[in-house]
């Protein structure tokens, strides 16, 4: 199966960032990245990710030749990364969901290590995964807790042992699975 995660937009989006769509080899499809309007787009990018085994960052936008071909009308730019699933970490995360656990995954989308997870859970729990580096895997996983407290899910570049971004660095998506206080 392959997942593509909305990573980011730029001016209108249909969805926020943290959007998913999963795609089997027999093009079945689950949730949604865009409401409908690039979902055929993603879902044979994802396709080709379960048949080449390389994870892919797609762009789509208004000014791409091909942004009304795949329906894209609302005026900005979506970022989509689409890989696919890790059985340790994903299932690690609806364990998460299905108990009320917070916990946050850090995924490299471009540069060394592109497809790299590292799944961050609070209290002193372990992380599951390696983004390469062990520096890091330090700084995201500080980074990582405290998008996770902001119940913030974003971007953030890094260089490849975790410095201030440099001009050969690493993009890395944190999506934060947190949920509100019961009363």
């Amino acid at each position: 199966m392959a997942l593509a995660r909305v990573v980011g937009t730029d001016g209108s989006g249909p969805r926020d960032p943290g959007a998913a769509m999963a795609v089997n080899e027999d093009s079945e499809v689950v949730g949604s990245v865009s409401g409908g309007c690039v979902e055929g787009a993603v879902l044979t990018e994802g396709l080709k990710v379960l048949e080449r085994g390389i994870p892919k960052l797609v762009t789509y936008g208004i000014a791409d030749d091909d942004a009304f071909a795949v329906g894209l009308t609302c005026g900005g730019t979506i970022h989509i990364f689409i890989d696919e699933f890790n059985d340790e970490i994903d299932t690690a995360i609806a364990q998460a969901l299905q108990t009320g656990e917070p916990a946050a995954l850090a995924t490299v989308i471009e540069g060394p290590g592109t497809g790299s997870k590292l799944l961050v859970r609070p209290n002193d729990q372990p992380s599951i995964g390696t983004l390469g580096h062990p520096d890091l895997d330090r700084v995201l996983t500080r980074d990582a807790l405290g998008e996770l407290e902001a119940g913030r899910t974003g971007t953030r570049n890094y260089g490849v042992h975790g410095e201030a971004r440099r001009e050969e660095g690493v993009k890395v998506f944190i999506e934060s699975f947190a949920f509100r206080p019961r009363w």
